[in-house]
């Protein structure tokens, strides 16, 4: 067995991946590098309950500050990895030190969009990617100020909800026709909209943002259509990118992510990838996927441990979860769909009590719902087991979904 495991990346993939090392008893050595000067954290508070201070940062941890030191574990923090060198095999340092392996996990996640806008450097402008993020943000809060969003997804959403549950005027301007309409369709993402109103967002649809303004710190930010939103602080939540330069310049295949194979291994046989920056063979769906969520780098990067340690069980295949907490409401989603050709609703759009399927050839590959996490959890084997839907019975609310599969 190789004898020196280096993760690159102490996020949540690498952090459960390099625990997961000690916990299933290797005994090399095992070496964690993270850009950041945090222990391995989780980032969905970020947006959501850290943000609103609700939540302190030592409860965001994957594990105790002590477990790494207690497991032997050597953690390398507020660094970085300049390059790989798969035929030494030796991951480079900025300080010009090196980190010799004998097998290699790549989690170095992804980085968010900062597209070169006029005045993105303007006291006063934040995007949301770490903990440091939130608390900017946070200190910017206060009731009856005034924040402009650029971007209308899970974390735009997100922001809105925190920022107008503490009192802050929330204007919107996003490119779709609704909230998360491009991943969830225009039907379902209009019942988010409602939802904002609701609590008092204003939102400005089909509109791009093409600068911000202000003498020293941003007072207005400005559409590509001529529209000015005055603003006491402006958040942009544009996307993200998955952070592939480490793999690229190595030589391994990049496409949309780090390429791998169902047990999460690259093009090197010594060198693996998992979590946000991953491509990864879905046995499932029978294509490359890449999913930016919570449970993916968890259950991605346990699983690349063991296939490190050639303990893999079988091909690394779960049906993608992940929720999204916004005012009263819970969004959870399960499955992956990039496209479908009809869309079967269960429950009331109208009422904001639904589970929304997504068909494509006749099979669920996707399911989401507002307040109805047993409906997920029900789809999940269905979309599992790949099975030709009976349209009719999924929308009946007295059908067990669980018998469908």
């Amino acid at each position: 067995m190789a004898r020196r495991f280096v993760v690159i990346g102490a996020g949540v993939a690498g952090g459960t991946a390099a625990a997961t090392l000690r916990e299933r008893g290797f005994d090399g050595n095992v070496v964690l590098i993270g850009a950041e000067p945090h222990h391995p954290y989780e980032r969905p508070p970020l947006s959501k309950s850290l943000l609103r201070g609700e939540t302190p940062f030592r409860d965001c941890l994957v594990r105790p500050p002590d477990f790494w030191a207690e497991r032997d574990i050597e953690v390398r923090l507020g660094t970085a990895a300049s390059g790989v060198d798969l035929q030494s095999k030796v991951v480079k340092m900025v300080d010009d030190s090196e980190v010799p392996f004998d097998r290699l996990l790549l989690a170095t996640g992804a980085r968010n969009r900062r597209p070169p806008l006029p005045g993105l450097d303007l006291a006063g402008v934040y995007d949301l990617r770490t903990v440091e993020d939130a608390e900017r943000i946070r200190a910017e809060i206060a009731p009856g100020r005034r924040a402009v969003l650029a971007g209308m997804g899970f974390i735009g959403s997100e922001v809105a909800a925190s920022l107008r549950s503490l009192g802050v005027e929330v204007t919107v301007v996003a490119g779709g026709v609704a909230p998360l309409d491009r991943v969830l369709g225009e039907d379902v993402g209009r019942v988010l909209e409602g939802i904002h109103r609701d609590h008092g967002v204003t939102m400005h649809f089909g509109q791009r943002v093409a600068g911000l303004e202000g003498d020293g710190r941003v007072a207005q930010v400005v559409t590509a259509g001529g529209g000015s939103f005055d603003c006491d602080f402006a958040v942009l939540g544009l996307g993200v990118e998955p952070a592939t330069e480490l793999a690229a310049a190595a030589g391994l295949d990049v496409e949309g992510g780090v390429v791998v194979d169902e047990w999460c291994r690259t093009t090197h046989p010594d060198v693996f990838a998992a979590g946000d920056v991953a491509n990864h063979q879905h046995p499932l769906f029978g294509r490359h996927v890449r999913v930016e969520h919570w449970q993916n780098a968890v259950h991605q990067g346990r699983a690349a441990a063991l296939a490190m340690m050639g303990e893999g069980v079988g091909p690394y295949g779960d049906v993608h979860w992940f929720w999204s907490e916004q005012y009263e409401h819970r969004i959870e989603y399960a499955g992956f769909h990039t496209g479908w050709e009809r869309i079967a609703v269960r429950g009331s759009l109208d009422e904001r009590s639904f589970a929304a399927f997504y068909l494509k050839d006749g099979r669920v590959q996707a399911v989401a719902a507002l307040d109805r996490g047993r409906d997920v959890k029900g789809c999940m084997p269905l979309i599992r087991n790949g099975t030709r839907a009976d349209v009719d019975a999924l929308v009946d609310e007295d059908t067990d979904l669980r018998s469908l599969a």
